[in-house]
């Protein structure tokens, strides 16, 4: 029995999908078979379509509601944790429990 191999949908093809799954004038399982789709997949794209359709009509500016990064303090968290890696490595292997290979 010969595999499949792995199939990328596009997502014009994935909306294209979950629309004919919402209108619900076929099954599923016709779905599946017509678009040849697991119909488990189509389960899952119409849960997405469903749960992401309120961004749609939203606000227009939808980066303005993912948190703002602050790079500064996050490369000082970085060099605060390489130095406390670098003492705790030291440490240990003055107290013999860390090998110089690893």
């Amino acid at each position: 029995m010969n595999r499949r191999p792995r199939r990328n949908h596009t997502p014009a093809f994935k909306a294209k999908v979950a629309l004919a799954a919402v209108k619900g004038d076929r099954t599923i399982a016709q779905l599946a078979e017509h678009f040849d789709v697991h119909p488990n997949q189509i389960t899952a794209w119409k849960a997405q379509l469903e749960g992401g359709a309120s961004g749609v009509f939203g606000s227009g500016n939808m980066a303005a509601a993912a948190p703002a990064i602050d790079v500064k303090s996050l490369h000082a968290k970085i060099g605060e944790l390489t130095l406390e890696n670098d003492f705790l490595e030291g440490a240990l292997t003055k107290a013999g429990l860390l090998s110089a290979k690893r």
